[in-house]
């Protein structure tokens, strides 16, 4: 039923874009490896849509980023973020990356995994009871405990400021505008992977890869 509903609201989002969305400064998504500033079209290109309280997002994360390591200057990942409406503090932490990535693009990834290690602290049964100021202030807790205390600062300013809902909204609006409606979804090259080849493994990765970085035989 909630499988149902999102993808009709995806759908309704969708139908709407052309009217409602003024396209952003700068493309949705963040580059992976952190330090690297834009995307090599000679390499292949995984994006990934994620939601940071998610629980198959997490667990897809580490043989990913093995096949990240794995492959290196061949493969590039652009990650896009879509909180999902039924994942109790989704929108707040995405919003959360969108501040950091503002600030130092090459912390991202690091609070990514800081909210993928502590991801209970986000559940609902654990802040149901919480308001939202308070939720921010656990937030705000993790990513100084996660990056450093300077960035107590950089978060509690940046739920202050517009710039971090703004990429947020947008993030959401760019994957129904991908027709994305749930978490982890995978595209290569351009092309969605099917739910049932959406890789659990490095090994799934590396079948997938290998096949495109590998010369067909019988090919001219």
């Amino acid at each position: 039923m909630i499988r149902t509903i999102l993808i009709l609201l995806v759908f309704f989002i969708g139908t709407q874009l052309h009217a409602q969305l003024t396209p952003p400064a700068k493309p949705d998504g963040f580059i992976y490896p952190p330090g690297r500033h834009r995307v090599d079209l000679d390499t292949i290109l995984i994006e990934a849509f994620y939601d940071p309280v998610c629980p198959y997002s997490r667990d897809s994360w580490p043989p990913l980023k093995q096949a990240l390591k794995h492959y290196k200057s061949r493969v590039s990942l652009l990650l896009h973020l879509l909180p999902l409406p039924y994942h109790d503090n989704a929108y707040v932490t995405s919003r959360a990356l969108h501040i950091v990535n503002i600030h130092n693009a090459n912390a991202t990834f690091n609070l990514l995994e800081g909210f993928f290690k502590h991801q209970a602290m986000f559940y609902g049964a654990q802040t149901q009871l919480m308001t939202r100021p308070e939720v921010v202030g656990r937030i705000v807790k993790l990513g100084a405990t996660t990056l450093g205390n300077s960035y107590q600062h950089v978060l509690k300013s940046g739920f202050n400021d517009t710039k971090s809902e703004h990429a947020t909204r947008v993030s959401f609006k760019y994957s129904a505008s991908r027709s994305v409606y749930g978490t982890p979804t995978f595209y290569v090259n351009g092309f969605k992977l099917p739910d049932a080849d959406t890789p659990s493994k490095f090994g799934g990765w590396k079948k997938i890869i290998d096949s495109l970085v590998q010369p067909h035989k019988g090919t001219s």
